[in-house]
């Protein structure tokens, strides 16, 4: 399964997110992850980028939030223990998991 992590280079969130994607992988997953960096608010706006780390799965981002603003912002997650700047290991895991076949 393909997941393009999406960022910008102001936000240290992704870090945190990219290292939870290769725990991932380390423990058995199979994905493959590519980063894409946006790198312009224009681009933000095309891609409908809702902030960084944006996760998509597929293609899909499972945690999306309409409501969000579109542009180079660091992103909110909510987690069990309250917001985070990156979904936890298990938010990422049963989102994956959930989308494979």
């Amino acid at each position: 399964m393909e997941i393009t992590l999406q960022y910008f280079d102001g936000c240290p969130n992704w870090k945190t997110t990219d290292s939870h994607l290769q725990a991932l992988i380390d423990e058995g997953l199979d994905v493959s992850v590519h980063h894409k960096r946006i790198g312009s608010h224009q681009a933000a706006v095309r891609l409908g980028f809702r902030g960084s780390p944006t996760i998509l799965i597929a293609g899909v981002d499972p945690f999306a939030d309409r409501e969000a603003p579109v542009g180079l912002a660091c992103r909110i997650y909510r987690t069990e223990t309250g917001t985070a700047g990156s979904p936890t290991l298990t938010q990422l895991r049963d989102a994956i998991t959930m989308r494979m076949p």
